[in-house]
C-alpha cells in the first residue's frame, strides 16, 4: 500500500452505508488480499467474509450492508496486538477500494458471528467489521456517536512520543525522519478513541507502550487496548516503510521507568 497517510486521514468509522452489494471485482482484490495479512509475531489470522442474512448477523448501530468480514486467530500470547496489526491492514485496503468499515468488538450478537466463524476451542474472534460504499450522509446516531467520542480529535504529538525516556517529551522538530511514522500512529483509530499508545525514542530504536484507559483492564476474553496497539505497530511499520525505512522488530523491555498501569508492547530498531 502506498501514501498511508492519505488512507489513514480519509478513513473514518463508518456505520451507515449506502445499500450497493460490493462489485465482483472489489469483492475478489478484498479476498486476494486477506489471503496476506502479516504481522510482525508471525501469527496465522484466518479471515472470512460473512452474510448477515445467512448467519443471523445483528449489529444495532450498522445500516445499509450485509456483508461482514471477521477474523479467527489462536489464542496465544500476543494474539490481540497481531490480529489489531493484521485486521487494519485488511481495514486501510479496503480504504484504498473506496470500501467503509468500522471495528466491532462488542455491539453485535458475538455468538452468532462466532459461529459463523466455526471457531475451534483454542480460537478466538476478537473484532469483526461491516464491509459496504459509505452513504453520502451518516445517520443522526451515527453523527452523534462520533461526537460524543470527539472521533476527529487526536491528543498532541508531545504526550504521546518520548524523548529517551518518559520525562521528556519528544517533538515533531526532534523526531526527525521518525515524525511522519509516529504521526500515523497518532492517527491510529482505537476504542472509544482513548490513543492508549505511548513511545519512547532512545537512538534508531523505537519502544511502544500501551497506557491502559480507565475501564479498559486486562480482558483476557477481548483486550481492546491490546488489539488497539496492534493498530499502532501497523501505522508505525507501515509508514516507516514507505518512507523506505528497514525496520527489525523485537520484544525486548528496555526497562524504562513509567507510570503504574503503562505496560510494555515492544520495539522497532530502524537498520
Amino acid at each position: 500500500m502506498e501514501n498511508i497517510q492519505e488512507l489513514v486521514k480519509s478513513r473514518r468509522s463508518v456505520r451507515t452505508y449506502d445499500g450497493r452489494e460490493i462489485t465482483a471485482e472489489d469483492k475478489a482484490k478484498l479476498c486476494a488480499f486477506m489471503e496476506n495479512t502479516p504481522n510482525p509475531y508471525g501469527i496465522n489470522i484466518e479471515f472470512k467474509l460473512m452474510d448477515a442474512r445467512e448467519h443471523g448477523l445483528k449489529c444495532p448501530v450498522v445500516i445499509g450492508t450485509d456483508l461482514y468480514v471477521g477474523g479467527k486467530i489462536k489464542r496465544v500470547p500476543s494474539a490481540f496486538e497481531a490480529f489489531g496489526y493484521s485486521f487494519e491492514m485488511l481495514v486501510l485496503y479496503a480504504q484504498s477500494l473506496g470500501i467503509g468499515t468500522v471495528w466491532l468488538g462488542g455491539t453485535m450478537n458475538r455468538s452468532a458471528y462466532e459461529a459463523a466463524m466455526e471457531l475451534s476451542e483454542d480460537e478466538m474472534m476478537p473484532c469483526a467489521s461491516p464491509l459496504g460504499y459509505p452513504a453520502k450522509k451518516m445517520s443522526l446516531r451515527e453523527s452523534m456517536m462520533r461526537k460524543a467520542i470527539k472521533a476527529d480529535e487526536r491528543l498532541p504529538f508531545d504526550e504521546l512520543f518520548f524523548d529517551g525516556s518518559f520525562d521528556i517529551p519528544l517533538t515533531e522538530e526532534k523526531a526527525g525522519e521518525l515524525s511522519y511514522p509516529l504521526e500515523m500512529v497518532r492517527w491510529a483509530p482505537s476504542a472509544v478513541n482513548k490513543q492508549p499508545w505511548r513511545a519512547v525514542v532512545g537512538g534508531n530504536v523505537v519502544h511502544f507502550y500501551l497506557k491502559r484507559s480507565s475501564g479498559f483492564g486486562n480482558h483476557e476474553a477481548l483486550d481492546m487496548q491490546r488489539i488497539d496497539m496492534g493498530i499502532a505497530l501497523c501505522h508505525f511499520d507501515l509508514a516507516a516503510q514507505e518512507l523506505g525505512m528497514k525496520l527489525s522488530f523485537a520484544e525486548e523491555d528496555p526497562g524504562l521507568s513509567h507510570d503504574d498501569g503503562t505496560v510494555y508492547i515492544a520495539s522497532y530498531r530502524i537498520d
